[in-house]
């Protein structure tokens, strides 16, 4: 077990302490961020350094979030409500809904849904620029690194999806140049068939660095002195590519012969890797594939539910996944989660169905993952309200969000939380994170 350093309060001491109090944490407070960059009132957080993965907490961004007139190729409810039928409370698709008290009116997108204040209900895209801007102002202001943002593979041959997707990464270059942050792409191949997945991330991949010029940015992410890339969603049962395929993929990205498209590589891979079992595909040459990737990232959301199935995974998994791994002479990044609801999504799955205890779910799996001498983290997620594991400023209770929907609000645990609660914890634990490993992320 990991010894603490002198001075070094656990996550989940501070956080019982901070309920105990009220929630008064300490964190600086500021007046919304306006159209531009602002500078927060309390001293800015230094620029992250790019050239390490090492000692951060990095958020998954899913970015996929659009409206009606957000000037986008798309130009509809893009992930709020279900596609191919009017925005309603029976179509709605997420089980969280975002904190928007801060954004413009320029920034907002005002639903059919009306709060029991008799007020429309209003919503965000990410294709607006501004809105990115302010999210990275959030990570700076509480002092979080960056993000991965989530890059979908599927569709990526249809010119909307595409433009609307390269809309969000230019605004993710921008803002973590803004606000001194870091990022880099995750691809997820969900969805993507066979046929066409390994040749459309590698045209992907190029066109991003090609065209894009995304790596060219010096806010993108490096470690071990290439930019970092990640791939999730080889091995599961219910993703398409062979073997085969995940190999011919990593091979093109981590020995191509184009310099410019090698990459540290990530993989986002079922939590069972090591032993084939349940969540992993058995067939043996997975094996192999999954030990490939520069650093492993085993997806833990839905593996475990409360405290005790934590410590149970956490000794009956990622310890030995820590050995093999230290054997291997390949890096580790554990995903960290503060709880799971995909209701709206999925009417037969109960809703808030990982309870997030106000923050103590969370704040145990920090613990663990630190003791078991885990050197970075994945924080899933930034901005999923979709599945409810989002940790940017949410809802605080049941008079900030559309009546008569099922929604999950930050007082669901029995206290009331103001809306950055877990931008607040999450950055007591990237403190500990930096404390730990001796690094300055």
């Amino acid at each position: 077990m990991t010894r603490l350093r002198r001075g070094e309060v656990p996550l989940v001491l501070w956080l019982a302490s901070a309920l105990a109090a009220g929630c008064s944490t300490g964190m600086p407070q500021r007046a919304p961020v306006a159209a531009g960059p602002m500078a927060p009132s309390a001293p800015a957080a230094p620029e992250v350094d790019p050239a390490t993965l090492a000692g951060k907490l990095m958020f998954g961004y899913q970015g996929w979030f659009g409206c009606p007139g957000d000037g986008s190729p798309l130009d509809t409810w893009e992930h709020w409500f279900r596609h191919g039928v009017p925005a309603a409370a029976a179509s709605l698709s997420v089980d969280m809904w975002p904190d928007v008290s801060e954004l413009s009116d320029g920034e907002r997108c005002t639903t059919p849904l009306l709060r029991p204040d008799g007020q429309p209900a209003q919503l965000y895209s990410a294709y607006n620029p501004r809105t990115v801007d302010r999210h990275f102002a959030w990570l700076q202001e509480y002092q979080l690194p960056g993000i991965f943002l989530q890059r979908f593979s599927a569709r990526l041959d249809n010119a909307s999806v595409l433009g609307f997707r390269d809309g969000v990464a230019r605004n993710v270059r921008a803002a973590s140049e803004a606000h001194g942050r870091v990022f880099a792409i995750m691809y997820d191949i969900s969805g993507h068939s066979r046929d066409t997945v390994v040749p459309a991330v590698k045209r992907d991949w190029a066109r991003l660095v090609d065209t894009l010029r995304i790596t060219d940015s010096p806010r993108y992410l490096r470690h071990h002195g290439r930019p970092v890339l990640a791939i999730w969603g080889l091995g599961f049962p219910d993703r398409a590519p062979t073997p085969e395929q995940a190999a011919e993929l990593i091979d093109f990205f981590k020995n191509n012969p184009e310099p410019r498209y090698r990459v540290t590589l990530v993989g986002g891979i079922p939590a069972r890797w090591r032993t084939l079992g349940r969540d992993s595909n058995t067939e043996e040459a997975w094996a192999e594939v999954y030990r490939s990737f520069d650093i492993l990232s085993p997806w833990t959301v839905g593996r475990f539910r409360d405290d005790e199935s934590t410590d149970a995974f956490y000794r009956d998994e990622v310890a030995p996944d820590l050995a093999e791994i230290t054997h291997l002479g390949l890096e580790y990044m554990p995903v960290v989660f503060p709880g799971f609801s995909w209701h709206n999504m999925n009417p037969t799955a109960r809703l808030d169905s990982i309870p997030r205890r106000d923050g103590r779910f969370f704040s145990h799996q920090i613990e663990r993952a630190l003791e078991a001498g885990a050197t970075m983290l994945y924080g899933a997620m930034f901005d999923e309200v979709d599945e409810g594991t989002a940790m940017f400023k949410i809802a605080p209770t049941r008079e900030s969000v559309p009546a008569g929907v099922p929604l999950v609000t930050l007082d669901a645990g029995g206290d009331p939380l103001p809306s950055d609660w877990y931008l607040r914890l999450a950055h007591q634990a990237q403190q500990r994170l930096s404390a730990m490993t001796g690094k300055r992320h």
